[in-house]
């Protein structure tokens, strides 16, 4: 678990010492690097459980101790039970680890950086929800790729009054950070600008359109980088949060259309399944690597490594595709990490009892 979590916190590394190099005291990037270790910790432990299992139970096969234990009126049952039992406590501590502490720390960490003034402002646009941090603006995002993004909405706002004198919508952006000037730079494409009138901004019949190839937006976050609190993202979020949002989806996407309160309703939907699969991989990850380690008998470490690089292959792949399919719900891509854990847990009783 300690290399595998060292593996993990690689990239956390290079960003610490990054921060290091910027003169911060070392007490602030040991904070940083420590509030990592939690969502690290989240994917480490079910591999380490894979990784462990399978070793220990090829080397006892190879050993013979397997057939000796038999011998002596043990079944494979009773041999795999302490292990099977540890492995009900990892999912406990995964459990809370993954619905209260990583939420509570990885939010920890956006208020720590943000309050060193170095958070890129790009990432506070996250797609599928209305971004208000910025005065003066209310921005959708529907696709993000890096500093790309597709299908924005921007709504012009009267910081007094709340109404919304402007709406901007374009086809694809580019997003760019100027820090020095606290400025946010937006690139439009492919866009249609909608005016109210100013003597009556109901009247839709009033309202101008413009359009344009390209149009600049300059978004200033010299406010958003004084304030003290950063706003709370979906992986920011405990268990009981989430599911409010998920219970209450109206109220949460209030403003977006139905397609779009569907998707960002999925992608809650999405996020909470994972968790909850993450927090149940050590139990399954057990149920399979017990046979698959008694039956590779060899003394070599490398078989065992290569079955549990194979085994934790297709389960992240699950993962992966669950995330890129969150926008659309048709697909059900919330139930995509259910696949593996279920399977694992049959196949691995099946191969269980064979092996008995």
């Amino acid at each position: 678990m300690l290399l595998i979590t060292f593996a993990f916190s690689v990239g956390a590394i290079y960003k610490a010492i990054d921060i290091m190099a910027k003169g911060l005291p070392v007490g602030i990037v040991a904070r940083f690097f420590f509030y990592n270790l939690p969502y690290s910790i989240a994917y480490t432990i079910p591999i380490s459980a894979l990784f462990a299992t399978l070793l220990l139970f090829g080397r006892l096969s190879s050993d013979s101790e397997i057939s000796a234990m038999k011998s002596g009126g043990l079944s494979l049952w009773q041999i795999a039970s302490p292990i099977v039992l540890a492995s009900f406590v990892l999912v406990g501590v995964c459990l809370y680890n993954n619905c209260v502490v990583y939420p509570k720390t990885t939010y920890a960490n956006r208020q720590l950086i943000k309050s060193m003034g170095v958070e890129d402002p790009i990432k506070l646009l996250e797609e599928g929800r209305f971004i208000r941090e910025f005065p003066g603006y209310m921005i959708y995002v529907g696709k993000k790729n890096k500093n790309r993004v597709r299908d924005l909405i921007v709504y012009e706002v009267d910081k007094e009054s709340g109404r919304v004198t402007g709406t901007i919508r374009a086809d694809s952006g580019i997003l760019t950070a100027d820090k020095e000037n606290a400025l946010l730079k937006i690139d439009l494409f492919d866009v249609r600008i909608e005016i109210p009138s100013l003597d009556d901004p109901d009247d839709a019949t009033k309202t101008r359109y413009v359009n344009a190839r390209k149009y600049p937006i300059r978004l200033d976050f010299k406010e958003l980088m004084g304030r003290e609190t950063a706003t709370k993202k979906r992986k920011n979020l405990t268990l009981p949060e989430l599911a409010w949002r998920i219970r209450n989806p109206d109220r949460e996407y209030a403003g977006m259309g139905e397609e779009d309160r569907l998707i960002g309703h999925n992608r809650d939907l999405v996020e909470l399944n994972q968790r909850i699969c993450l927090s149940i991989a050590p139990f399954m990850f057990v149920l399979v690597a017990i046979p698959l380690g008694i039956k590779s008998h060899r003394k070599e470490s490398s078989i065992g490594m290569l079955m549990s690089l194979a085994i934790v292959f297709v389960y992240y792949l699950f993962i992966i595709l669950s995330d890129t399919f969150d926008d659309q719900p048709q697909l059900h891509s919330w139930f995509y990490p259910w696949i593996p854990i279920l399977l694992g847990q049959v196949g691995g009783l099946m191969l269980i009892r064979r092996a008995n």
